[in-house]
């Protein structure tokens, strides 16, 4: 096997995950999951991450075609978009027995096409319940989130962000749990590769709540090396894995991009401090005073390095990109050319929303 190095290892990331743009149902089924989040600044890290990855994708586009696409939201390794057949490995999830609220909103749920949170109130009221974050929410919506968790209920869509509700789709035969916690192993590896194993088998810990009941993943995760479903080397002193396949090294594309902060390829940030030299960090829930990069500084990727963050804002109607570097910026009339590109590119992104 050829001898893995830093920059084999970048260049592998790029070409694994920044595939060339495709259908909005086709990216998400090649990617398996794709992680969600509120902030828009500028836009949700769902349509950020997407728009790198779908052809012609605008701001909003996943939620306005969600109905049809037949997916899901769920949770992995944190919640997001999932395609049918992640979700199909989530479940079953075991739980307590219903409470009589629990079943009543089930009920009621199953007997209509879908419903919103705000409709089960004119049958159950507006009490309040303490949630997992120590505050009150309608008990309602927390019988509505037990159920979705539990795959009783799905998410059909959304009106101005709030889940609409509706009965989850039937499933009469679940794999074996060996085989779940085997497939899940190889998919979370697969949306990170090459990943550091370390933080595998940290990620896979979160399963604990994506996939409740599926244990001894560190002898499942061994088994998997052991056969050679998931290869791995040693790059200066960090060991990495990756399933079986193809190893590309092709050189990256000289464009440049803006990603998500959840975006796969900057989602470990041990492996992007390793494999990029210096240490990117989400500040939005930083003090003021604190951030280094801003609010929402998103990696800006030039060619196979990550040579700084942007910045997006709205000010006097426009949209304002305010670069960061980490060395010296770019010189050079291609990147000067690749930057002015991507900004266009954001901006028709971002009409839609």
């Amino acid at each position: 096997m050829k001898a893995k190095t830093t920059k084999g290892l970048r260049r592998q990331a790029i070409a694994a995950t920044l595939f060339e743009p495709t259908t909005l149902k086709g990216a998400i089924e090649r990617l398996g999951f794709v992680q969600c989040d509120p902030i828009r600044a500028p836009a949700r890290a769902q349509d950020l991450i997407l728009r790198q990855r779908v052809k012609d994708y605008r701001s909003g586009d996943l939620e306005r075609q969600y109905p049809q696409l037949g997916l899901e939201e769920d949770f992995l390794y944190a919640y997001g978009v999932v395609s049918e057949a992640t979700w199909r490995l989530l479940h079953p999830r075991p739980g307590k027995r219903l409470t009589k609220r629990e079943e009543q909103v089930r009920e009621l749920v199953y007997a209509h096409s879908q419903m919103h949170p705000r409709d089960l109130e004119v049958h159950l009221g507006r009490s309040l319940e303490l949630n997992a974050w120590g505050s009150y929410s309608k008990a309602t919506t927390m019988s509505l989130e037990t159920l979705h968790y539990r795959g009783m209920l799905r998410v059909v869509g959304r009106e101005k962000g709030i889940r609409l509700y509706q009965a989850a789709r039937e499933q009469k035969e679940y794999l074996p749990p060996e085989e779940r916690l085997k497939r899940l192993i190889l998919l979370i590896a697969r949306i990170l590769t090459p990943v550091p194993e370390r933080s595998l088998r940290s990620t896979l810990r979160l399963l604990g709540h994506g996939a409740p009941g599926l244990t001894w993943r560190v002898h499942a995760y061994q088994r998997l090396i052991e056969s050679g479903e998931l290869q791995s080397a040693d790059v200066d002193g960090v060991r990495y894995v990756w399933p079986d396949g193809e190893w590309l090294e092709p050189e990256p594309p000289a464009l440049v991009r803006f990603l998500a902060p959840f975006d796969p390829l900057v989602w470990d940030r041990s492996r992007f401090e390793h494999l990029w030299g210096w240490p990117y960090r989400f500040e939005a829930y930083t003090p003021p005073a604190k951030r280094k990069m801003g609010y929402y500084a998103m990696p800006m990727l030039w060619g196979a390095e990550v040579v700084g963050w942007v910045n997006v804002s709205n000010k006097e109607g426009g949209t304002v990109v305010e670069p960061g570097f980490v060395k010296a910026k770019p010189t050079g009339r291609a990147f000067r050319a690749a930057f002015a590109d991507e900004v266009e590119r954001l901006k028709e992104f971002l009409k839609a929303g």
